[in-house]
């Protein structure tokens, strides 16, 4: 499955590079933009956020079905190497991420939907 993904500005760019080798769209927020633009963006070009900002999981602001879905990286160290790991295989195991929250750690991913 192809998703299209807009990368929060705490994402590296290595993994802008890596998903765009993969052959995925992705895009880059703009700098300085507060969380309800972030999603909106999200929401008006119909693409999946990563971030690592952990605001985005609360499921009263950003219920799952309400957006296109959300990635939260929550691995430690948050070395790109690492983030780049964990989220490619949570691409890989999590069969249809669109408008549900994936949260993903060192250990699990958890699926909200």
């Amino acid at each position: 499955m192809s998703y299209r993904f807009l990368l929060d500005e705490n994402i590296p760019r290595r993994i802008y590079r890596v998903l765009k080798e993969h052959g995925y769209h992705v895009e880059y927020v703009p700098k300085g933009v507060d969380d309800e633009t972030v999603i909106n963006i999200a929401r008006e070009r119909n693409l999946l956020l990563i971030t690592r900002d952990s605001d985005f999981a609360d499921e009263i602001m950003y219920p799952p079905g309400s957006h296109p879905g959300i990635i939260i990286l929550r691995v430690h160290p948050a070395i790109p190497r690492l983030l780049l790991e964990k989220l490619l295989k949570a691409l890989d195991s999590v069969k249809d991420i669109k408008r549900k929250l994936i949260i993903v750690y060192n250990d699990r991913i958890e699926v909200i939907e």
